[in-house]
């Protein structure tokens, strides 16, 4: 499971950044990769990062249980 979510927290940061990127200059560059926001490997990116996100949660959770 760890191995799943250093996985996910590194399409997290790819996403984070690619997010930093449209909010500071306007730039994706996801869609300037693979060929547009609505062409399949950017589409396929953008699902990973959500998928990705939502797998962190449990790594959240996992962490605030440590702390107790």
């Amino acid at each position: 499971m760890k191995t799943l979510q250093v996985i996910a927290i590194t399409i997290m940061i790819i996403g984070a950044i690619n997010w930093g990127l449209i909010g500071l200059f306007d730039f994706d560059l996801v869609a300037t990769i693979f060929g547009g926001m609505s062409a399949i490997g950017s589409k396929i990116v953008y699902i990973l990062v959500g998928v990705s996100g939502l797998i962190s949660i449990k790594t959240l959770v996992d962490l605030i249980d440590d702390e107790k």
